[in-house]
């Protein structure tokens, strides 16, 4: 069942009507503004789209239009109570995406070069994986889920949310240090990383560079208040001395030989 606004209704009202016809959205309203309101979830996976058919305000449920070949998020809902689901499309920002979001929100796949205009907080998860970030400046603060920025082109963490009630997911990338990383979070995966040799001398985490114990975190704090790697370059006497007060002591000469390919030795 559908609910249109009848005072001051617009022109355009038919052929907003026709796109909802084609697209099996139902019980909308449409505003004043041309704009609709959907009470319950919206579909347009792979459905060829360039740009969204239709101006939403809300949706009470779920937003999905992945798979598709679009370059803006322009039209996109300004609330979704679900989660918004744009991955596997065309898109270098997230300008024009939902700012209250009651879910999760995934835009990994795409061609993201920035995370300008993400929501401030999410509800459930935020995955923005395999694109092509070197910043996570704009990625929302506050995430009730878990946080993935796996598989892009990061140096630094700088930007990174403030909590991740969940899981952060920062493998595959090029960080050599981790500053920046969020003051909470409840497991950290960090593999395939410069960083990750240095983290496996002093943690639990072994070669995959999962931490999730508290003597794990405190260590890494530690090691970053303590500024061993400073742009990119490594004090190799600081470390020393770092792995000498946990008990595990590495010469120089060992260390030097483990991380010079990856680092600038000081």
């Amino acid at each position: 069942m559908k609910y249109i606004k009848m005072f001051n209704e617009s022109t355009n009202t038919s052929e907003i009507e026709a796109i909802c016809e084609k697209y099996n959205i139902k019980n909308y309203i449409i505003n004043e503004d041309d704009s609709i309101d959907v009470d319950g979830n919206v579909d347009l996976f792979n459905k060829g789209l360039k740009v969204l058919p239709l101006k939403f305000r809300k949706v009470s449920g779920n937003f999905k239009c992945s798979f598709n070949k679009l370059t803006s998020l322009k039209g996109s809902p300004q609330s979704v109570g679900g989660w918004f689901d744009c991955n596997d499309n065309q898109l270098t920002s997230l300008e024009g995406a939902p700012q209250s979001i009651g879910g999760s929100f995934y835009c990994y796949k795409c061609q993201l070069i920035t995370l300008e205009g993400a929501p401030h907080t999410i509800g459930g998860n935020f995955y923005c994986s395999s694109n092509q970030l070197t910043t996570l400046e704009g990625a929302p603060q506050n995430i009730g889920g878990d946080f993935s920025c796996s598989v892009n082109q990061l140096t630094t963490l700088d930007g990174a949310p403030k909590r991740v009630d969940g899981l952060f997911w920062c493998d595959s990338n090029n960080l050599k240090n981790i500053d920046y990383l969020p003051k909470y979070y409840k497991e950290l995966y960090i593999s395939n990383n410069p960083i990750t040799k240095i983290i496996n001398l002093f943690t639990t985490s072994n070669e995959y560079g999962w931490i999730s114990n508290r003597e794990d975190k405190d260590l890494i704090m530690d090691f970053i208040d303590r500024e061993i790697i400073q742009q990119d370059k490594l004090l190799v006497n600081r470390l020393v001395e770092f792995l000498d007060d946990i008990g595990k002591l590495k010469t120089r000469e060992e260390l030097i030989e483990l991380l010079k390919n990856n680092y600038e030795i000081r």
